[in-house]
């Protein structure tokens, strides 16, 4: 039997990105996996592939996650955008969609997961975190701000659940391969007012040691090592994933 084998995982933004890497990850090692994404086609992709199950959502509806009820043993929240602009030029609303989407879902979604994870005496909670929700970078300010809140919501599930059996730890990649920071390469040039091939390396990769990105299955790997039994130690963690950045 593989070690997640009659578990149920949820993965947020699992169509595409880091969240199919953790999905496919979650699957191989054998657990029943909703893909959740506003992408329902893609999502209905993926869960064929994997044998598991598509939930087309949308997590800025926040009122609908309110009255929710998850049976799920695992639940990744990786959902995320970006947006990338000075404080002065910064959208009100877009700060709150961003934060909505990566501090008040992932919320929502942990306390309609948590009493079942009681119930079993078993959760894995991995938040999709990065590297800003333990460092700053300009013009990234609605990102940052909403990275240091998962941390904190994070660390206050583990302390919360761990005398139920319940981990929740952080997984912080740098920039890694995905379509989101494909897109970020013309954002960051246009603010910045450089040639977007200057961008990766002038700009994305500058605090790193190891000069690449990370690729999605590195994430999906570690990812699916905390969902795991060997892993039951390890609580209220951050686990950098950014080749050297935050040891500067």
């Amino acid at each position: 039997m593989s070690a997640l084998t009659g578990r149920r995982a949820l993965v947020t933004g699992g169509a595409s990105g880091i969240g199919a890497a953790c999905a496919r990850a979650l699957a191989a090692r054998g657990a029943h996996v909703t893909v959740a994404d506003i992408d329902e086609v893609g999502a209905k992709a993926l869960a064929e592939e994997i044998g598991g199950t598509a939930w087309g959502v949308d997590l800025l509806d926040v009122a609908e996650l309110e009255q929710l009820t998850l049976e799920v043993e695992v639940l990744v929240n990786n959902a995320g955008i970006q947006s990338i602009d000075p404080i002065t030029d910064f959208a009100p609303q877009r700060f709150r969609t961003l934060m909505t989407l990566m501090a008040e879902a992932p919320f929502l979604l942990i306390r309609a997961a948590l009493p079942h994870m009681y119930e079993q005496g078993f959760g894995r909670i991995v938040n999709i975190s990065s590297v800003h929700g333990l460092r700053a970078s300009e013009y990234k300010v609605a990102y940052v701000a909403a990275k240091h809140a998962l941390e904190g919501i994070s660390k206050v599930t583990a302390l919360e659940g761990g005398r139920h059996g319940v981990t929740s730890n952080c997984v912080n990649p740098g920039y890694v391969r995905t379509p989101l920071v494909d897109k970020q390469i013309a954002d960051q040039a246009r603010t910045h007012g450089i040639a977007e091939s200057e961008v990766l390396e002038g700009i994305l990769l500058t605090e790193s040691a190891i000069k690449r990105l990370v690729e999605p299955e590195e994430v999906g790997a570690l990812t699916a090592w905390l969902a795991g039994p060997d892993a039951g130690m390890v609580t209220g963690a951050s686990y950098t994933m950014d080749g050297g950045w935050s040891a500067r």
